[in-house]
């Protein structure tokens, strides 16, 4: 490792920097030319954390880089060349290098129009914020900070580098990434910039979802979502996000009929992320999923809401509700569809449990719990959980003790049976067998029913399963079109 000293005012610095950074500038600099490291590689050298992606600017034109890097990267690809960017790797880094910028946007584009710039100093400028507009020169290891970036990551402070309505109105994206970085790293937004982002905030919608997408899920899996996710709100950028989240700062209710849902869903989502485990455990963190599920439990609640006769509040069916709407956004979020599936469907479970601690489960409600949540059943664990936010100590405890009792019904179902592939005593090809079926909705019927029946009962002897299906079967209206067939051997799968 290489190392530099950066000394300022207030405390001394060292860095340390992988030899291929060293032996790229003076590549550079050998051609008569300037590279430097630049934006989120350097900030994290102050954060004390080596990143795997390097980002360096230069003045070279893309064609100069290529013809300084060819020979010497392992591989390397020009599909951002337009923009002046040439990408490659070596010795197990991803390297992008870029021409210095001056870019001018056009308000009503989503692309920006780029112009190659000449300047350093300039290229920090027109970068999103303070703690990304710094730069190392190569190979001297020269700091170059003309905007205080040093002096507001250790303040803990958002900033821009300009006018932070000029640079939302470069990219407005970077109101998202204002978000995310609150998130990640914990730091306050300027009150200049929340005013910018506040004023702003529609300009977002000129930005493609999948951009958005990307810079929610990152916020979303940060260290602080609670904080990203307010800030959203509190701007009203979120009404054009995650307008569903915005939607939970229901009206004031006078007579605190109901905790507020708005606080109760960040709690949750901070409390959800606080039960992840390890890499070796059950649900890994960060997890988009659950977290996500978190933050979205709730949505149904504002279209529900009933103020019932006596001065109660309830909000029926608000599960359900909230599945579809968390699936609508998510959908126009462009999300792939097994994460809609899995965030929606966790929306929708999230009050089963409710309820087993006052009535008591039987086995086969205890198994249809495990077979519906399916391979999201040690999320689900964690979501009904991290919903528990009461100060109620006593009711914190019961229902805490209530679901300690229901994994525990799980684990002694699961040494008895293989829950998580409940299946039919007999299958589709047995089904048909004895009772004289082509395929088709009646032997999706008789399927469901034995199903129906294995979840009721446990595991059935194959005897006991074919004396059930005949009984239901005596009563179907389709029987009479059809003769079952007698004296079927269920074990076998192929005529002798």
């Amino acid at each position: 490792m290489a190392h530099a000293h950066q000394k300022s005012d207030s405390h001394t610095v060292d860095f340390q920097v992988d030899p291929v950074v060293l032996e790229l500038g003076q590549r550079f600099v050998d051609a008569g030319h300037e590279l430097s490291l630049v934006g989120g590689p350097v900030r994290d050298l102050f954060l004390g954390r080596l990143s795997p992606d390097l980002d360096f600017t230069t003045d070279a034109t893309p064609d100069q880089t290529l013809a300084l890097i060819r020979k010497w990267a392992d591989n390397f690809w020009e599909i951002g060349r337009a923009f002046g960017t040439i990408g490659m790797k070596k010795s197990g880094f991803q390297i992008e290098i870029t021409t210095y910028r001056a870019e001018a946007y056009d308000p009503e584009s989503r692309k920006p129009a780029v112009a190659f710039g000449s300047s350093l100093t300039d290229d920090l400028l027109r970068r999103d914020f303070t703690i990304n507009a710094m730069a190392l020169r190569l190979p001297t290891m020269e700091l170059v900070d003309p905007f205080g970036g040093v002096r507001d990551l250790h303040a803990s402070v958002l900033a821009t580098p300009g006018a932070p309505e000029t640079s939302f109105s470069d990219d407005p994206l970077r109101m998202m990434r204002a978000a995310r970085f609150a998130s990640q790293l914990g730091v306050a937004v300027r009150d200049d910039v929340k005013q910018a982002m506040t004023q702003m905030a529609e300009r977002i919608t000129i930005i493609s979802a999948e951009r958005i997408r990307e810079e929610l899920v990152k916020l979303i899996c940060g260290t602080h979502p609670r904080v990203g996710i307010d800030l959203l709100v509190d701007t009203g950028l979120a009404e054009f996000v995650l307008p569903e989240v915005s939607a939970l700062r229901l009206e004031a209710d006078e007579h605190h009929r109901h905790k507020d849902v708005y606080q109760h869903s960040l709690q949750v989502l901070e409390q959800a992320a606080g039960m992840e485990t390890g890499a070796e455990g059950p649900v890994p963190g960060p997890d988009f999923v659950l977290r996500f599920a978190a933050l979205m439990h709730d949505v149904g609640k504002p279209a529900t809401r009933r103020f019932e006769p006596g001065g109660a509040v309830s909000f029926r069916h608000h599960d359900m509700v909230g599945s579809k709407l968390t699936k609508k956004r998510m959908k126009a979020l462009r999300f792939d569809n097994d994460t809609i599936k899995a965030v929606a469907r966790l929306v929708e479970l999230h009050m089963r449990f409710y309820g087993y601690g006052e009535a008591g489960w039987s086995d086969s409600a205890v198994r249809r719990y495990v077979t519906d949540a399916g391979p999201l059943l040690d999320r689900l664990h964690l979501l009904t959980r991290s919903d528990v936010t009461t100060r109620n100590q006593r009711k914190a405890d019961r229902l805490s003790f209530a679901y300690d009792d229901l994994e525990a019904r799980i684990a002694a179902l699961r040494e008895q049976e293989s829950l998580e592939a409940v299946r039919p005593d007999l299958d589709g090809g047995q089904i048909m067998a004895l009772l004289g079926l082509k395929p088709g909705p009646v032997v999706g019927k008789a399927y469901k029913f034995l199903l129906d029946q294995r979840m009721e009962y446990g595991p059935l002897e194959p005897a006991v399963a074919e004396a059930k299906l005949r009984e239901w079967w005596a009563d179907q209206p389709e029987a009479a079109h059809h003769e079952p067939a007698a004296g079927v051997e269920l074990s076998t799968t192929e005529e002798s």
